[in-house]
């Protein structure tokens, strides 16, 4: 009897593609850290987004900061506000490029009028805490979140801190 085995090895193509998988660290344009510091998550949903063509080109150079972004809805729509996009040294000259404009996110009806339901909550508010790509586009991975109290952001400090003490000591005791 002869056994036939097979290694797959995972990759954006695979041949199992309803399987879920996590944003990739290279598909990965920006990151929100402080977002995870100042607020608690209560649900994450992913949204595309408007973008120009030289933020498209901007943003698989990687200039794109969202550390002070925050989202908020007019009219029915989403926008993320304060999400910085800087243009290329090469940009064209009939595009007058602006860093800091608000862009509009796609979501379905449905999940925006769910989502003006519990901003209007006291306390929650949307944050973008990632761009990334998907299928040749770029989405933005926003959160309905809580702010932290300052003695939960001491925590926050405390349980990172202790992290690293026994990251350092296991380290430390393989050697």
């Amino acid at each position: 009897m002869l056994a036939v085995v097979a290694i797959v090895k995972s990759s954006p193509f695979s041949i199992y593609p309803f399987m879920a998988t996590k944003t990739d660290a290279s598909t990965r344009i920006a990151d929100n850290k402080k977002a995870a510091f100042n607020y608690f998550f209560e649900e994450r949903l992913e949204a595309g987004m408007v973008l120009e063509g030289w933020e498209v080109k901007a943003a698989r150079e990687g200039k794109v900061q969202l550390t002070d972004g925050y989202v908020v809805i007019r009219n029915g729509e989403m926008y993320v506000i304060g999400c910085q996009i800087n243009p290329l040294k090469t940009a064209s000259t009939h595009v007058n490029p602006d860093a800091v404009r608000s862009r509009k996110l796609l979501l379905h009806k449905e999940e925006i009028r769910r989502l003006i339901g519990k901003v209007e909550q006291k306390g929650y508010t949307l944050v973008p805490l990632n761009l990334h790509w998907k299928n040749g586009r770029i989405k933005c991975e926003i959160a309905l979140a809580k702010g932290k109290a300052e003695h939960d952001k001491r925590d926050t400090i405390k349980d990172r801190e202790g992290k690293r003490e026994v990251e350092r000591a296991m380290k430390s005791r393989t050697r």
